[in-house]
């Protein structure tokens, strides 16, 4: 009885250990996931790498649901968002605000189509939408990022998509633009793709009209041209 105990309390043990084991290695993945987020968010590219051969995640997130790549995005560092793509970060994750690091790329980065490029060369969805069911080239216009408009008009992404808010691209680069040359060039971009002028907003109002509320005559003679080039061919 007491040879039976003992070998009972051996195999015990024996098991407490491995898990013991299993629990330190758990324990050290976790570490290197969470110091991978922070490297993504605060640190340099050359950390990214490290903690990567190290072993850690491209695929953790953080309490909002943001990979790494989303945070390398934000901060358009372009050597860490490479390593982490390369390593097989997903371009199209999307964290709770339904934002990724290809709709990042699009928006938040100011007109600098590198990191644009990588998620395209990475398989990045075109045609995903953001919380306003708004495309990338949606948020590139509002913005009057117009090299990235020229870009993303390369690929199959829809021209005339509306959003939530009813408008497309071309409104938005009317209404919610300045006026200046950036939103300028976006619309001219977009009407020379093929971009409709006669998509109206919920209320109606047209492309024209909106320009023409706001005094945005560089862009009223571009969409009249359009208009005119129509009617003549």
């Amino acid at each position: 009885m007491l040879r039976a105990r003992v070998v009972l309390a051996l195999v015990l043990a024996a098991l407490v250990g491995c898990g013991g084991d299993d629990g330190a290695e758990r324990r050290s993945s976790d570490s290197l996931d969470r110091a991978l987020l922070t490297a993504a968010e605060r640190g340099t590219s050359e950390e990214v790498g490290d903690l990567l051969r190290r072993g850690a995640s491209v695929r953790v997130r953080d309490r909002h649901r943001r990979t790494a790549l989303t945070l390398a995005a934000y901060r358009n560092d372009v050597a860490a968002a490479r390593l982490l793509i390369d390593a097989g970060a997903d371009v199209n994750a999307k964290d709770d605000t339904r934002q990724s690091p290809y709709l990042i790329a699009t928006s938040e980065v100011g007109d600098d189509p590198t990191l644009l490029e990588l998620t395209l060369d990475a398989g990045a969805s075109v045609n995903d939408k953001d919380s306003f069911n708004g495309t990338g080239l949606i948020r590139a216009a509002e913005r009057g990022h117009a090299g990235i408009v020229r870009r993303l008009l390369e690929t199959d992404i829809e021209i005339d998509h509306v959003n939530r808010l009813g408008w497309t691209a071309l409104l938005e680069a009317i209404v919610l633009g300045r006026g200046g040359s950036d939103h300028v060039e976006t619309v001219r971009a977009l009407v020379e793709k093929g971009a409709s002028v006669d998509v109206a907003d919920s209320d109606g109002v047209t492309p024209l009209a909106h320009a023409r509320r706001r005094g945005y005559d560089a862009i009223v003679r571009i969409l009249r041209g359009a208009r005119g080039r129509r009617a003549g061919g």
